[in-house]
């Protein structure tokens, strides 16, 4: 059995305002602070609260917050990204999550530098004075890298595209944040904001970035509070509602929720669908020799060659690659039926980190850098995920350039 405090989040006048919420459930008092990420009235309402305890006077006993550890440590370490293994990201398949971060890490950085604080501020505040009162500290939100693959899971293949699209030209913007989006911000959720208005067109996005999370973080504060009888939660004002509803309502076993929601089924081991768009093509050339001799299969197999490689290769250059890099993308673009597994743009990107090799400067400068195109350039971490996603682009546009000229000749 549980009781709640009234349904609307209402204002404490001695947290500056901030919106609150309080959910009394198997015994455990819970408090949530809605907080905006951009605010400095949000800093000293959570130091505030950490210091003075509940409305009511009495103390927490425990502090949730919602960070990842990922996230905790890129706000606590500046030099989080100077400890990265370059190399093994690559090698790992991780470059695209990686520049995801890069671009989330430079909306960050441009709000920062017009607001004067850094985004997620209140949320440091609220580990570290938690930490520093002896008080147990959780971190309830879920792994952002998690969350951006049940994103990727979810909106298939053409929603991975516009959204990936949508991310790059993000990438390279370095103009103020509107005044709307900042007013979202002190509404809303970071990740959400960053998405931009496709969040808004996406239900499915919609639903990873804030629902999901809301069921997480309320399952996570019932899992995490243990002996504790008067829990503090900092979050985001735009998870107030959600997760207030969650703490309520919600009867499901928290860890067993917890697990489906990270839950990410796994790639395919065989590409099923590259494969039979693959061999259709070279179906099709085989077809050309059968019917039309050597010379017409000849003509077609020179027209896969030239699209690939070219592809692979201009995308290569578009990133300022390498040479030898240039070189090794357009050898294996062709050969891609026989190594499904190893894009060109894998290759040229460790060959731009063996030859160029990322020094301590370019991943301290990495936040600021990523903020601009020509930092993207300059910096030489930025550069191989460049190579990395370019190379692939490219490679990928050649393939269905090469599908559509071999159709084309053989039906014409």
């Amino acid at each position: 059995m549980h009781t709640t405090a009234p349904t609307d989040p209402t204002p404490v006048a001695g947290w500056q305002g901030q919106p609150h919420a309080v959910i009394e459930r198997d015994g455990v008092r819970y408090t949530l602070l809605g907080t905006a990420h951009v605010s400095k009235e949000s800093v000293a309402a959570v130091r505030e609260a950490i210091a003075g305890g509940s409305p009511d006077g009495t103390p927490f006993d425990a502090v949730g917050v919602e960070l990842d550890a990922q996230r905790l440590q890129a706000l606590s370490d500046p030099e989080t990204l100077a400890k990265l293994d370059l190399v093994k990201v690559i090698r790992e398949g991780k470059a695209a999550l990686f520049a995801a971060n890069l671009g989330l890490a430079a909306y960050q950085r441009r709000l920062a530098e017009q607001l004067g604080i850094e985004p997620g501020a209140e949320l440091k505040a609220a580990a570290f004075d938690a930490r520093e009162r002896g008080l147990p500290m959780h971190l309830i939100d879920r792994d952002v890298g998690l969350t951006f693959k049940r994103i990727s899971a979810k909106l298939g293949f053409w929603g991975r595209i516009k959204l990936g699209t949508g991310l790059v030209a993000g990438l390279f913007v370095d103009e103020e944040v509107g005044e709307q989006e900042i007013e979202k911000l002190k509404q809303g959720d970071m990740l959400e904001s960053s998405f931009g208005e496709f969040a808004k067109e996406s239900p499915a996005l919609y639903a990873t970035l804030i629902d999901e999370r809301d069921q997480y973080m309320a399952a996570r504060l019932r899992q995490s509070a243990g002996e504790s009888r008067n829990v503090l939660a900092v979050i985001g004002a735009g998870h107030l509602q959600g997760m207030a509803r969650y703490l309520r309502e919600d009867t499901r076993e928290p860890a067993a929720l917890c697990a489906d929601l990270e839950y990410v089924r796994k790639k395919r081991k065989i590409p099923w669908i590259t494969l039979i768009l693959t061999a259709l093509v070279l179906g099709g050339i085989a077809w050309g020799f059968w019917r039309g001799g050597f010379d017409v299969g000849a003509d077609l197999l020179l027209q896969w060659v030239l699209f690939m490689a070219g592809g692979a290769a201009i995308g290569c250059i578009a990133a300022r690659g390498h040479p030898l890099g240039v070189l090794v993308a357009a050898l294996v673009a062709p050969l891609k039926p026989f190594r499904p597994g190893i894009p060109p743009g894998m290759l040229s990107a460790l060959i731009e980190a063996h030859f160029r090799k990322p020094a301590y400067g370019d991943f301290l400068a990495l936040r600021d850098d990523a903020q601009t195109v020509g930092g993207w350039y300059r910096n030489r971490v930025s550069r191989v995920v460049l190579n990395f996603i370019l190379t692939n682009l490219g490679s990928s546009i050649g393939f269905w350039l090469a599908g559509a000229r071999i159709f084309g000749k053989l039906f014409h």
